[in-house]
């Protein structure tokens, strides 16, 4: 967990630990240090492959944050998503345009 928070404060500049407080209270008793995923059946299934490393989704998802508040974010979160995605997303909360549906689409009219 801490690998994470540090991630998405680190991405504008902050100590996490100067805002975030653990209370053992709400800590599970068995809690996993580390959780790795393995996407190996999901490639050997699918032929799917991931595009985005963590910090780059950390980077896409506090800028999002950032922006959904009022806030100018750092702007490399968009960078990565205009890089990695062209201009099949939209960037101000909306969902992205693959999803604006052509008739007869689960999503369109």
């Amino acid at each position: 967990m801490w690998n994470t928070v540090d991630a998405a404060f680190g991405h504008v500049g902050l100590d996490w630990r100067k805002y975030v407080k653990s209370d053992p209270r709400y800590m599970r008793p068995a809690e996993v240090d580390v959780l790795q995923a393995d996407p190996s059946k999901a490639k050997r299934e699918l032929g799917w492959s991931p595009t985005v490393k963590f910090g780059e989704l950390v980077a896409m998802m506090v800028d999002a944050d950032l922006e959904a508040i009022g806030m100018k974010p750092k702007g490399a979160g968009h960078h990565i998503l205009e890089e990695k995605f062209g201009k099949w997303h939209q960037w101000a909360g909306s969902v992205s345009s693959c999803l604006e549906a052509a008739p007869g689409h689960a999503l369109g009219d």
